[in-house]
């Protein structure tokens, strides 16, 4: 007769689930804040009176970008 390769008697394991503490997740927070305040900055305001770069090749490499987003650049 066939016999199977898994035990008939045996069950898969519940994994125990633990939290993830509010200490454990607020630096990765504040860092993911920090990086999408300054993508924002450099895909909405620069080139602009706030300029931090000099030139034309950060609004250049982005130019696509704003208008997808929909800011306006001209």
């Amino acid at each position: 007769m066939a016999q199977s390769a898994a035990p008939a008697t045996s069950s898969p394991a519940i994994p125990e689930v633990t939290p993830i503490s509010l200490k454990e997740i607020a630096p990765w927070a504040v860092f993911g804040g920090i990086l999408m305040l300054v993508l924002l900055y450099f895909v909405g305001a620069e080139q602009g009176a706030t300029s931090l770069v000099s030139g034309e090749n950060v609004h250049e490499w982005l130019h696509d970008g704003r208008h997808l987003l929909g800011f306006p650049c001209h």
